[in-house]
């Protein structure tokens, strides 16, 4: 398998670690050993010599959010992340992948999105509709939103529209290169359809990304593949944040109290943990869960959903027994795919919001 000498000293130095064992949400969950970093390692160290084939072990590379908790945690320094995808690029190109990551994959190339759709839900398309006038500013919903949580791409823009933003939003929005970047990695499919949303970026002042997915990828992904945005690209807690500054936002506090569970992309990757912190501040008292900002847990997703269904919801379930372990009623969150993840399992004891669910309710 080709693989550079940084991942092959990464993959070395990691198979025989147990450091991170205890913070992987997919081997907590499953509670296999298989699904931890440690054992993706020995799997990948064992192709990297001739053991075993690759294709025997990419059912357990799939099973890796890419969250980044166990890059976070190592105090030495290694990544399992990057190896994890260096091997699924290596499979892609060695036309080793599992059946149904090329149906995904499939779908992303032809579609745009994993999932193949085509079409978003009609109240979404008119409310799409309603800002298809070209503005400075472009809120950029993402693919989650648009078709898999109609409803939160519904619900950003109403935020958008109470604070009085003059923004467009495209019907015709391009995949930003996040879910082939999960799938595939680095491949040129990837920075082709990262350069190909760059440039519709390009056209407008200011973008506001949705999804904390997205968001990551367009503004760390897109430096390290050599991708250029010219466009300010602002997350929506941040636009949100200054939004409230400015005096655009009226809240009036709802009474509830809540705790907030950090999308790892903002918090850990981005380094965005107090923006959305504010925002909720006004309109909510604001409590703690006992692992957040940088160490935050990840809650699930969308994308992983549609091949271990059971896997992520076991994931969600987790993270709401953390806050109900601490006395928290209500969960506020940040993110697209980890709202689906939470709201999908069956419980009655945490409620689960999103940020603009939370606006919504308490906006003057």
């Amino acid at each position: 398998m080709m693989m550079s000498e940084k991942s092959k000293q990464h993959v070395d130095s990691c198979r025989f670690c147990w450091m991170c064992h205890h913070i992987c949400p997919i081997g907590n969950a499953t509670g296999h050993e298989r699904s931890t970093p440690r054992a993706r390692a020995l799997g990948i160290s064992l192709v990297n010599r001739g053991a075993i084939a690759l294709d025997e072990i990419m059912d357990n590379i799939y099973e890796c959010a890419g969250c980044g908790a166990c890059v976070h945690d190592c105090s030495t320094g290694w990544d399992p992340v990057m190896f994890t995808k260096e091997t699924r690029l290596a499979a892609a190109l060695d036309g080793k992948l599992p059946a149904y990551i090329n149906t995904l994959l499939d779908n992303c190339l032809e579609t745009g999105n994993a999932y193949g759709k085509t079409v978003t839900c009609e109240t979404l398309a008119a409310a799409i509709a309603a800002h298809a006038k070209k503005e400075d500013t472009l809120l950029f919903l993402g693919v989650d939103a648009k078709y898999m949580a109609c409803r939160s791409g519904y619900n950003a823009i109403r935020v958008l529209e109470k604070a009085g933003v003059s923004f467009s939003v495209l019907a015709d929005e391009p995949a930003s290169g996040a879910q082939l970047d999960f799938l595939i990695g680095a491949a040129e499919e990837t920075k082709a359809q990262m350069k190909a949303a760059s440039e519709v970026m390009n056209a407008y002042g200011t973008v506001v990304v949705f999804d904390p997915a997205d968001a990551k990828t367009v503004k760390q992904l897109y430096r390290e593949y050599g991708v250029e945005v010219s466009a300010k690209v602002v997350t929506f807690t941040a636009y949100l944040a200054d939004l409230l500054k400015a005096g655009k936002l009226t809240p009036v506090a709802g009474g509830k109290t809540v705790v907030y569970q950090d999308p790892f992309q903002l918090a850990r990757d981005l380094g965005e943990t107090e923006e959305a912190r504010e925002v909720i501040r006004a309109y909510a008292t604001l409590e703690e869960m006992l692992l957040n900002r940088a160490e935050t847990v990840w809650a699930g997703n969308i994308l992983m959903a549609q091949y271990m269904p059971d896997v992520i919801k076991k994931v969600a379930a987790r993270r709401i027994f953390n806050a109900k372990s601490i006395g928290a009623k209500v969960m506020v969150t940040a993110s697209v795919s980890e709202y689906v993840a939470l709201k999908s399992v069956e419980q009655n004891d945490v409620e689960i919001l999103s940020l603009e669910e939370l606006i919504l309710a308490a906006e003057v």
